[in-house]
């Protein structure tokens, strides 16, 4: 199915948010996410399903001062 990950296309096979992170390499990153945009917990990326043409953003904190 085809995903939009910070407005970029790809395709991940059907599934939950957590999934498709880690099909995208973000498995085990500290991340935000929402999916459509609504934020989604870290906790509740197991039991988010994903959808066609859903639009995922992820935020990764930067270091610095």
């Amino acid at each position: 199915m085809k995903i939009f990950l910070n407005d970029d296309a790809h395709e991940v096979d059907p599934g939950t948010l957590a999934a498709a992170l880690d099909t995208l390499g973000y498995g085990g990153r500290k991340i935000a996410t929402a999916v459509n945009g609504r934020f989604v917990a870290a906790a509740a990326r197991l039991r988010t399903p994903l959808a066609d043409g859903d639009r995922i953003e992820v935020v990764a904190p930067m270091q610095g001062g």
